[in-house]
């Protein structure tokens, strides 16, 4: 135990007796229970391992005894109770290990995978006026995402290319330097293949332009198809290492326009309102859902048209979803907006998900999230959506939960979609019904304590006057079936707060069900204070006694913060 003090006026100091972190009562049974004479061997170790934390390893046991006499908290004999205390918080013993690799089968079609997505991911804030960069790419190709979003628009002299949010004030940024990024940084956190995908609003001649810069930066990695015509998609086994292109092929034939197309410069130097209303606009205008009826000259360039692995398909306006995908007879992709596709679920939702068992769904955020909010991606998920566009380059919630899904599988930007969506039983609520061969019904858990935060945060950051009151809002976000939300009490004053507080959840579909944990500062006078969060995939979760790391708003992990909790499954 020792002691801090805050200072509340010029006179008088608050002090206050701050735990020191110490083996929970649970850890001390255990650690009794398989030791003898205060001291854990290495074969007592082996037989913990197996019987609490379900891993069936003698080199396990050994692994560890080595990696603790690294440390220098090792005995000869084995292990004290503290020794064993601290490596149940370290990083030999994670509740998640994303070390164990790609274990799911990547020999399918890319339509039968969840693909980490990005919406605009060139832009650096806001959807209005932030600058466009290829920093945020390279940050998200880093992260795993293996879908990029480019919109290329003709420069201001219309002789060259840029890659910006049309009809906004964001500024551009060359197309060849956005290339470079990817090329340079696409397989750094997995490699398996990178999907760009392209919102085109150039004239002919710059395609051309476009194919050129392409295949000259991406040269062998580049997947060229060798037909249009694809009933199935490659597999992301098939395609590791490569660049695939996606978007709406020209018209193989001209059509003449009764109107005048604005020219770049006045689609881009438009008045502040006219600005505003455009990017409120862009909700119903995705560069792959709406055909307008009027269409701009198009002229077949085969050099450009050849390299597009992945079809964008767009339907009229008004035209019907159901009609939409009876009509679809080749593979290939369409776009909704995060509404159109709520829209949509209510009435042919048994179509969408039909329709993504063979073809690709792209859903990105409405056009009124200006400020690069997200959306919950479990709507789209639950119905077979495999590309679900989020703006990376904020926080949130929804970001977290779409960052916990893809630690899954390795982390390597690829998830398998459950069985239930990849054939056509018409069971009823089949979106809620789980084939997982990992049957997991009910996870129990109980959250023993945390530690860290005086280390990773400055005495007064959670109050001026005390330390914080900390607890842990704990969850389950999956199908409707099992989500839910609970919480500890609060611990007053404490940086080493001990719950000691048990949960149960019912879980009916494993394959999208996330362990969703946030720590917050409780606040009487005001909004809680964050100090915490991590979500993780709960079929991959590890049974026992485990540490829980935990991250910042942005995803970054902290050095310092972790959780004990204990883990069982049924």
């Amino acid at each position: 135990m020792y002691k801090h003090s805050f200072r509340v006026c010029f006179c008088f100091r608050r002090r206050f007796r701050t735990n020191v972190a110490e083996a929970p009562e649970d850890v001390k049974r255990v650690f009794d229970q398989y030791s003898e004479n205060g001291t854990m061997n290495i074969d007592q170790l082996r037989m913990f391992l197996e019987e609490v934390q379900g891993e069936e390893s003698e080199m396990k046991a050994h692994a560890i005894f080595d990696n603790l006499k690294h440390l220098n908290i090792f005995q000869r004999r084995g292990l004290r109770l503290e020794d064993f205390f601290r490596y149940l918080l370290g990083d030999l013993n994670l509740a998640f290990s994303p070390s164990q690799g790609v274990y799911q089968d990547m020999r399918a079609p890319l339509s039968h995978y969840y693909i980490f997505t990005g919406h605009n991911s060139y832009l650096t804030g806001n959807q209005l006026s932030s600058a466009s960069s290829v920093t945020p790419i390279i940050r998200a190709l880093k992260r795993g995402v293996r879908a990029i979003e480019l919109d290329l628009w003709p420069s201001s002299k219309k002789n060259g290319i840029d890659v910006l949010h049309g009809g906004t004030f964001t500024a551009p940024v060359k197309l060849i330097k956005c290339l470079r990024a990817i090329k340079d940084h696409a397989f750094t956190a997995s490699e398996y293949p990178v999907v760009i995908t392209f919102e085109d609003h150039l004239t002919h001649d710059l395609r051309k332009e476009v194919a050129k810069m392409v295949t000259t930066t991406f040269g062998d990695i580049l997947y060229v198809p060798k037909s249009e015509d694809l009933n199935e998609f490659p597999s992301p086994e098939s395609l590791k290492g490569r660049i695939l292109i996606s978007t709406k092929p020209p018209e193989h034939t001209k059509v003449e326009s009764t109107k005048e197309k604005p020219s770049a410069d006045k689609q881009r130097d438009t008045a502040d309102d006219d600005i505003w209303e455009s990017a409120m606009s862009r909700e119903d205008t995705d560069e792959d859902y709406l055909e307008e009826d009027d269409k701009d000259e198009e002229i077949v360039i085969p050099e450009y048209r050849s390299l597009i692995a992945i079809h964008a398909k767009k339907m009229k306006r008004g035209s019907n979803l159901q009609t939409f995908f009876n009509e679809i007879e080749k593979v290939s992709r369409l776009s909704l907006s995060e509404q159109e596709l709520e829209n949509a679920t209510g009435n042919c939702g048994r179509d969408i998900i039909r329709f993504t068992q063979r073809n690709l769904l792209r859903v990105y955020p409405k056009g009124s999230r200006l400020d690069s909010s997200n959306y919950n991606p479990m709507l789209a998920w639950t119905h077979g959506a495999q590309m679900v566009a989020f703006n990376m380059q904020g926080y949130g919630k929804y970001l977290w939960i779409m960052e916990g899904m893809f630690r899954g599988n390795g982390g390597c930007g690829y998830i398998k979609k459950p069985d239930f969506l990849l054939n056509n039983s018409e069971q009823e609520n089949s979106t809620s019904r789980s084939t997982s061969l990992i049957m997991i019904k009910r996870l129990k858990l109980k959250v023993y304590m945390g530690e860290g935060w005086d280390l990773e945060f400055g005495h007064s950051h959670f109050d001026f006057y005390s330390p914080p009151d900390l607890y842990v809002k704990i969850g389950i976000v999956g199908v409707r079936e099992d989500t839910v939300v609970k919480r500890t009490i609060p611990i007053e004053d404490q940086w080493v707060p001990v719950w000691n507080e048990e949960f149960s959840f019912s879980i009916s579909a494993p394959e999208l069900a996330l362990l969703q944990v946030v720590v917050l500062d409780h606040d009487t006078s005001g909004k809680d204070d964050f100090a915490g969060q991590t979500c993780l995939p709960v079929r991959e979760l590890r049974s026992g006694i485990r540490a829980v790391p935990l991250y910042n708003r942005k995803g970054e992990i902290y050095k310092h913060v972790k959780l004990l909790m204990r883990f069982e499954f049924e």
